[in-house]
């Protein structure tokens, strides 16, 4: 069976605004048109992609697969027109993904001094993300925590990071000054295999509402002060390693070789500064 972008682009919008009115008006379509090319989606794959009720729908376990699968190929092709059209115009760009609390301002700033005609964005990555947009084409250079897949990727430490107990304010081990992972033996812990759409913000509202804690790296604690929050050290737990991380098949790439090795240099210095 043969992929119809437009039509996955369609289902991504239902999807995402978890009702066919919403997406019609997203898309600039008409309703009827919408619900007509999703249905027609439906036949072709031959499962229900939603359920439906009078005032939204919600996905299906199919519907949830494919979802996942569609943001992948939607970046993808996104990526790969955006590009086309960059060198159409004699464009160099680079993008630059990073872990949330992580930062690379200081290198993307040395970069620039060097390369004031290359352009330089960056890609904050959803905590559940991890290696992703470099597989898929939306990032060149990513400043990532492990673990992740490294298959196919260059990488390169850069330090390690300890992680801590984030807790409401509330809790009976909030008390502590610090903390051993037996402790925490029993307590209910929000992660991604839970859950694989938690936001940061999300996430710690669900922690300050009492629903489970977390243990995110200290760079993230720093990150997301809040009153009804404390972060507690975990004295036996394993650090995390840092790495920078880039296609082996873009590692060639003149740019994207020199900021690596500002950024190597640049991070290296700040872990043990």
């Amino acid at each position: 069976m043969d992929l119809d972008l437009r039509k996955l682009r369609y289902f991504v919008a239902v999807a995402e605004h978890g009702q066919f009115g919403r997406a019609a008006s997203a898309l600039f379509i008409a309703q009827p048109v919408l619900s007509r090319q999703i249905r027609a989606f439906e036949q072709e794959l031959g499962c229900a992609l939603f359920t439906r009720t009078t005032r939204s729908v919600e996905l299906t376990s199919a519907g949830r697969q494919l979802y996942e699968e569609a943001q992948r190929i939607t970046a993808t092709v996104d990526t790969a027109l955006q590009r086309v059209q960059e060198a159409a115009r004699g464009e160099r760009w680079l993008m630059v993904a990073f872990s949330p609390g992580l930062h690379v301002s200081e290198a993307i700033r040395e970069f620039t001094a060097r390369h004031p005609e290359v352009g330089v964005d960056v890609l904050p990555l959803r905590w559940w993300e991890r290696d992703a947009p470099l597989r898929d084409g939306r990032a060149h250079v990513g400043y990532l925590r492990r673990p992740f897949d490294d298959a196919g990727l260059r990488t390169v430490p850069i330090g390690h990071e300890t992680k801590v107990a984030c807790l409401p304010v509330t809790h009976p081990l909030a008390g502590r000054s610090s903390l051993t992972s037996a402790d925490l033996d029993g307590e209910p812990v929000l992660d991604t295999r839970a859950r694989r759409t938690y936001t940061l913000d999300e996430k710690f509202e669900l922690i300050a509402s009492g629903q489970g804690i977390a243990l995110v790296p200290l760079s993230v604690a720093g990150s997301y002060s809040r009153p009804d929050l404390v972060y507690r050290p975990v004295t036996d737990y394993p650090p995390v390693e840092t790495c920078l991380a880039v296609p082996e098949a873009g590692d060639r790439a003149g740019v994207v070789r020199d900021f690596l090795d500002i950024a190597v240099a640049t991070l290296q210095h700040r872990a043990t500064g």
